[in-house]
């Protein structure tokens, strides 16, 4: 079995809270695109945390199961939860091997989460995984700069520049933001 990968996460945060989108690609090899509906963003710890992931697709589903106890037990403390994790994934000989990572926000907070134990909060607000995170990144920023759009429409464009440009990222995009309370 091939490992399936190929996909963009992004999320941007603003005044409103954040917003999060994954498209739905998932690609056999360097060449056979075989779903195109995936849903790599999905909700956690009763809405309030949104979770998205790239890489490996087994690898990727492993980790969020984690993730989802993490929150659990922290009692929905995205950071802590997010350090616990990153601790489990850095030090377990099974768990390290693992070939994925997740973008994880709530309503103040973006983190990604790697593999070598990295829990890296983006300075600006953006932040993207998978093999179009460049070019989500880019087109972000770009838009962030120089325009008044919103979270969610920032990154509503923003994928759509990338799905033009990336082989390994489609237009079947998911959203899902958290906005922050009034």
């Amino acid at each position: 079995m091939h490992d399936m990968r190929g996909t963009t996460i992004l999320a941007v945060k603003d005044d409103h809270g954040v917003a999060i989108a994954g498209d739905g690609q998932v690609t056999l090899g360097q060449a056979i695109a075989i779903k195109h509906g995936a849903r790599k963003v999905r909700r956690l710890y009763r809405d309030r945390i949104i979770c998205g992931f790239a890489g490996s697709t087994a690898d990727a589903f492993t980790l969020y199961e984690k993730f989802e106890a993490k929150l659990e037990e922290f009692g929905g403390n995205l950071v802590r939860a997010s350090v616990e994790l990153a601790k489990d994934w850095r030090g377990d000989k099974y768990l390290r091997r693992l070939e994925a990572m997740l973008l994880v926000a709530d309503a103040e907070t973006i983190l990604m989460l790697s593999g070598t134990g990295d829990v890296i909060e983006p300075d600006d607000g953006v932040a993207a995984i998978g093999s179009g995170g460049a070019y989500a990144v880019a087109a972000a920023r770009a838009l962030r700069r120089h325009t008044d759009l919103s979270a969610e429409d920032i990154v509503r464009k923003s994928m759509a520049i990338v799905a033009e440009i990336c082989v390994f990222t489609n237009d079947h995009v998911v959203f899902e933001t958290a906005p922050r309370n009034a």
